[in-house]
């Protein structure tokens, strides 16, 4: 069966439909339940706001089976919540009739009574390869589309098998447990439901549903990085290691965000206690509280008052170099670092713009 948004017979419930159906279901409620942030605390690492209700989200939709199956169970779970459902598609104008693509995208949202219904063409260019390029540039449209609907949040489809390979490749990166932690299922802006459940569940529900996908051609590009975690680095660790790997991966990345948001946490009630402003207007912290800190607690304080106050993310060679201002204090001069100077005096550490 074909969607034409005609009158048809409905499919039957299958249980592929219904976990998707769940986990958009899940995702919108625990979205609403977030806390609403304090208007008068502006410290800290920004939190989400709660999905208002009666709230416009739109489904970005390629039209692959993980994007179309999230299509049809948002279709049918937001307005039982209470809320509006729409789509955004994204022509990222890579490879020949991604016009033509994009539409029967867009067709296929229409037939799902998705309202409104977008697409947003893009030029893919930039530095960073083409996968962060094209990722730019997505989500420059996301945010073009929330800005012209009001929509609150943009659901993606990203599965728990992405979540696994994004495992994968920050691992691969060595960029810390900041990367470790996969994909947010929910940022404020972008909402992803699919993260407990496999690929082959979308594939499923859009057979169920009488869903046609497409398939871009660019996932079996080993070109890129991702294809080839996908089709030759997670099936050897499957095979070597046993099944359950990217389950593993994704648990890990969920572990790892709880542990951050406690540590982030307690970095930013000891900071509070720490901080001090100077005579001249600087931004101080108490080099014997530091001290104390354990590593960990005490790099995450530096990042968090830098970031605060000086909108700078200080990557981990920066961190440790300000650290030594503590744990190794030689009497070294001023650290110079991209947009702040740090200076070492009468016990404390000082932050100062660097222009």
């Amino acid at each position: 069966m074909h969607v034409t948004g005609s009158p048809e017979r409905r499919p039957r419930l299958t249980p592929p439909m219904a976990d998707a159906r769940r986990a958009v279901r899940v995702a919108l409620a625990a979205a609403t339940a977030l806390p609403a942030p304090d208007p008068h605390d502006d410290h800290g690492p920004q939190r989400p706001r709660p999905l208002a209700p009666g709230a416009l989200v739109l489904v970005g939709l390629s039209g692959g089976a993980d994007s179309l199956a999230l299509a049809a169970a948002t279709a049918f779970e937001a307005p039982r919540a209470g809320f509006r459902a729409g789509a955004v598609v994204v022509d990222h104008g890579l490879q020949h009739g991604s016009a033509e693509i994009a539409e029967r995208a867009a067709a296929q949202a229409r037939a799902l009574d998705l309202d409104p219904v977008l697409i947003e063409r893009v030029e893919v260019a930039g530095e960073g390869g083409p996968e962060a390029a094209a990722r730019a540039a997505r989500h420059a449209a996301f945010d073009r589309a929330r800005a012209a609907t009001g929509a609150e949040r943009v659901l993606l489809g990203h599965t728990l098998d992405d979540q696994a390979e994004t495992v994968l490749l920050g691992l691969a990166r060595g960029s810390g447990p900041g990367s470790l932690q996969g994909m947010l299922p929910d940022t404020g802006a972008l909402l992803r439901p699919f993260l407990g459940l496999r690929r082959e569940t979308t594939r499923a529900v859009c057979a169920d549903s009488g869903l046609q996908p497409w398939d871009d051609p660019h996932n079996d590009d080993t070109a890129y990085r991702r294809v080839r975690v996908r089709n030759s680095v997670l099936p050897v660790l499957e095979r070597e290691l046993g099944p359950g790997i990217a389950e593993a991966l994704a648990r890990t990345a969920e572990q790892l965000r709880e542990d951050d948001e406690a540590l982030d946490g307690l970095a930013l009630e000891w900071a509070l206690e720490l901080v001090s402003q100077t005579d001249h207007g600087a931004v101080a912290l108490d080099v014997r509280g530091l001290a104390a800190d354990p590593p960990a607690l005490r790099q995450r304080i530096i990042r968090l008052v830098v970031s605060a106050e000086f909108g700078v993310s200080l990557s981990r060679a920066h961190t440790l170099a300000v650290a030594e201002l503590i744990t190794d204090w030689h009497g070294q001069g001023p650290l110079s670092l991209p947009g702040v100077r740090v200076v070492r005096q009468n016990g404390l550490l000082t932050f100062h713009p660097n222009s």
